[in-house]
């Protein structure tokens, strides 16, 4: 128990590889990231942990700083849940820090803001090794082209275009902040995006959609056109997964 009886709040900034996860949220029969933190809680605090993340990651989508909290009575302390989770997690998933928090501190609800990064390889060979962490496009892509239609998010706009099908949300306006492709030299190409809420598979959307632009499919001058006509059939197609981490989480 705690020293008073009472629960206490803790957050945890995680990194982890999705390859081998059915994404963040807990589901039956499959693999999940919350379902393996919520696993080794219990059996360092013999409760029953909820797991709350800053939102759900989907299958195959990394993180070097999801930020998740967790309630419990338990008389453990932070160090204690630091280095106990990190002997008990599989080697795909790492505490990077444990910090005590206000009993009513909440990962999802006090977000600001959030930063999500997406790698693209772009040459004509493949790479063997850390392939499963970026998307391999061997044809040229006009960068000038991409960076010209990026310049179009910033801003508050409604994202209806760029929403998965499927999980429609009442409310599809968000604030970017940034919205930025770089590229670092042999063909890596790094597209960043911050804002404060995402829609469903919304960087996914939109990077896919870049790279459309990159391919000379859609005009850059479209990409505004776009946006504003939220219809999702406009848009590009859903970038594969496995190129898009979430980097940081702001409160």
């Amino acid at each position: 128990m705690s020293p008073k009886g009472g629960q206490r709040t803790f957050r945890l900034t995680i990194e982890y590889d999705g390859s081998d996860f059915h994404g963040w949220q807990r589901q039956k029969n499959d693999r999940t990231v919350q379902e393996t933190l919520e696993s080794a809680l219990g059996i360092m605090t013999r409760e029953k942990i909820v797991v709350i993340g800053s939102g759900r990651t989907d299958a195959g989508v990394h993180a070097c700083g999801q930020v998740a909290s967790f309630k419990t009575t338990s008389s453990l302390n932070a160090g204690t849940f630091f280095k106990g989770l990190n002997s008990l997690l599989p080697d795909d998933v790492v505490i990077l820090a444990c910090d005590p928090m206000p009993l009513d501190f909440h990962a999802r609800f006090d977000v600001t803001r959030k930063h999500y990064r997406y790698y693209i390889l772009n040459r004509p060979l493949a790479l063997a090794i850390g392939r499963q962490f970026v998307w391999h496009i061997r044809k040229r892509l006009d960068i000038a082209a991409m960076q010209q239609a990026a310049a179009v998010f910033p801003g508050t706009h409604d994202f209806k275009a760029f929403e998965g099908s499927g999980s429609p949300r009442a409310h599809t306006v968000r604030t970017v902040t940034r919205a930025e492709l770089t590229s670092t030299g042999e063909g890596d190409l790094r597209f960043d995006i911050e804002a404060n809420g995402f829609l469903r598979f919304m960087v996914r959307n939109i990077v896919g959609t870049l790279v459309e632009v990159g391919l000379g499919k859609i005009a850059p001058a479209q990409v505004e056109r776009i946006l504003a006509s939220k219809d999702r059939s406009r848009a590009g197609a859903t970038a594969p997964p496995q190129g898009l981490f979430l980097m940081q989480v702001i409160y």
